[in-house]
């Protein structure tokens, strides 16, 4: 049976547009690229239908399986850039399997 695929759900707050566009995207995207990370959705303007919550942000990341979110999450090379992402916005990321295949 093949491995379900690991995701990577971010809401994000941007409180420091400089620092996260100049800083932290251009470090990061070469540590997702190294770990196979797909980039399926994201969107500026959630629409959030229920909960009350207000979300600025979303990123939703797609990896081959549940354990390469979680080896790329807890690598030394993204431990070395997340330090940008807390810096530049705040928010709630969850990793979490995907469904199995019909």
């Amino acid at each position: 049976m093949k491995p379900r695929k690991g995701y990577l759900f971010a809401e994000l707050e941007v409180t420091d547009a400089a620092h996260f566009y100049d800083e932290y995207m251009p470090r990061v995207i070469p540590v997702l690229r190294e770990f196979g990370a797909v980039f399926p959705a994201g969107s500026n303007a959630p629409a959030v239908k229920e909960g009350g919550r207000q979300v600025k942000r979303v990123v939703l990341l797609e990896f081959e399986s549940m354990e390469r979110a979680q080896t790329f999450y807890h690598s030394p090379r993204y431990q070395a850039v997340i330090g940008h992402r807390l810096r530049s916005a705040n928010g709630h990321l969850y990793i979490f399997e995907g469904a199995e295949s019909a």
